[in-house]
């Protein structure tokens, strides 16, 4: 007989109790660095592969021996025949497969090609595909807002959906939801962008807790800014913004309408890779002992303060109740 480990004990005990609600946050413990999944065996399906932390992850999980089913939208394009041809050249196991996150035919068709080639369900789901447009709030029209929403938060919501019954099935899996500091923090001109990754979090967080008689995790990542395309992707959307919005309502921002579409990123130094590797740093952990949260950055990381208070609340508040169990395993408490 298999050995249990404390999260599906604590499952177990809890799928017996009744439900009645869940909410916020939780802390993390912090993964060794020098650890590292050996990934040979495991399905992996990352979200907005063509560019940044999905390109990268997808190259770092094929190297680790994962099957890799790289999506992304609009194929064929030259980011996906790059990243072909490395893994042909590389001897990688790695497919890739056309899903829009903005449209539920796209992402039911693109998972069930996933789970064909993979033979059976994903086993690591990385939800990664997103878009900024900045501003003040204000100034969002509700085509930049539905777009951000749509995008952001429904994508992740429509590939969970996707892939959960088959992780249900066979009892196992783990989704990352790639989220910001700016899903605990706010910035003011920001656009939407903080309320979409707060809806980020309370969605994997809920998702954490309900998933536990599954023996299915989910860890909420969360990084600061870092030098990818997603400064000049966010420009694109919002100089066309700032371009259809009234010169009333601009006047009323002038500092913050003068910075709309202005950064590029270039300032900034991190590494890209830390995203990556940290993801593969948790999927090295014990199943029992991978974090609800991880906070990366090599500067500041002001949403820890907020991540850790959160999760000693959700404890203090909900640990003794019908759902105390499956509180308890997500946070590790």
């Amino acid at each position: 007989m298999s050995k249990i480990n404390r999260r599906q004990m604590l499952a177990r005990t809890a799928a017996a109790s009744t439900i009645a609600i869940a909410s916020t946050a939780s802390s993390a413990l912090t993964p060794a660095p020098e650890k590292s999944a050996n990934m040979v065996g495991k399905s992996v399906l990352i979200t907005g592969s063509s560019s940044g932390f999905g390109y990268l992850s997808a190259q770092l999980f094929a190297s680790k021996g994962a099957h890799v089913i790289a999506t992304m939208r609009n194929l064929p394009r030259k980011e996906a025949d790059d990243l072909r041809a490395e893994a042909d050249e590389k001897g990688w196991r790695l497919d890739i497969v056309d899903i829009d996150v903005l449209s539920d035919a796209s992402v039911t068709k693109g998972v069930a090609q996933a789970e064909q080639l993979a033979g059976g369900a994903i086993d690591i789901l990385v939800n990664n595909a997103g878009i900024g447009i900045v501003g003040p709030v204000e100034l969002q029209d509700m085509d930049a807002t539905k777009l951000a929403f749509d995008t952001n938060v429904y994508g992740y919501h429509r590939l969970v959906r996707a892939v959960l019954p088959a992780m249900r099935a066979q009892k196992s899996g783990h989704i990352f939801h790639i989220s910001s500091q700016l899903g605990r923090v706010i910035v003011p001109g920001a656009g939407h962008y903080s309320a979409t990754k707060f809806a980020v979090e309370a969605m994997g967080e809920q998702l954490a807790y309900e998933l536990v008689p599954h023996n299915i995790g989910v860890t909420i990542i969360q990084p600061g800014g870092y030098p990818t395309k997603i400064w000049q992707n966010r420009n694109v959307y919002t100089a066309a913004l700032r371009d259809r919005v009234s010169e009333e309502r601009k006047s009323a921002y002038p500092a913050l309408v003068a910075r709309m579409g202005t950064e590029d990123g270039s300032g900034r130094n991190a590494d890209p890779m830390d995203i990556p590797n940290a993801m593969a740093a948790i999927l090295a952990m014990p199943v029992s002992e991978r974090p609800a949260r991880r906070a990366i950055h090599p500067g500041r990381k002001p949403q820890e303060a907020i991540n850790t208070v959160a999760a000693d609340t959700q404890v203090a508040w909900l640990g003794g109740s019908a759902f105390g169990p499956w509180i308890k395993a997500v946070h590790n408490s």
